[in-house]
């Protein structure tokens, strides 16, 4: 277990400290303060990785999702699903890969009023280079071993239970 910080050196604990001070103690006030700047330093480093290909980690993730689909396409409402986003959050993804000329929008023939994303070839090369290169840099996660990456995915499952990401099987 890494040494705690002294107050001086650590301001989420001095946060802590103010906190309980105010009103009373809350270890989550602190646990939700860590969890909020460990995403603002995670989404800055797998986006300077992904951005000399063009992209976001959204459009990254927009993209992998497309590559392990059966035929490298899904309706633009199946990625907003999967990827638990917004629908307009999704258009505006999708338009920026397609200018990019790494998917392409099509009609989508099981639903008139739908469109399906279709990744090109040259979205699944930029795929694949991006993805070795976050894997090289264990997606910002360099400081964990194996097992506290799990660990990590444990104490987060929770949470992601209850806002019904996935069931329990």
């Amino acid at each position: 277990m890494p040494k705690p910080l002294s107050l001086s050196f650590d301001p989420i604990a001095r946060a802590g400290e103010s906190w309980k001070g105010r009103w009373g103690p809350s270890p989550a006030m602190e646990a939700i303060t860590s969890i909020m700047r460990a995403h603002q330093i995670l989404l800055a480093e797998v986006d300077a990785v992904v951005k000399p290909y063009g992209l976001t980690f959204a459009r990254y993730e927009a993209l992998v999702l497309l590559t392990f689909s059966k035929k490298g396409e899904l309706p633009m409402s199946k990625i907003g699903e999967r990827l638990m986003v917004h629908p307009t959050s999704v258009t505006n993804t999708v338009d920026r890969l397609a200018r990019a000329g790494l998917v392409i929008k099509r009609p989508n023939p099981n639903d008139g009023r739908g469109t399906l994303a279709v990744i090109t070839d040259r979205g699944r090369e930029i795929c694949d280079a991006a993805t070795h290169d976050l894997m090289a840099m264990e997606f910002g996660l360099g400081a964990y071993d194996d097992e506290e990456c799990g660990e990590i995915f444990a104490l987060l499952r929770p949470l992601r239970l209850a806002a019904g990401d996935f069931r329990e099987e």
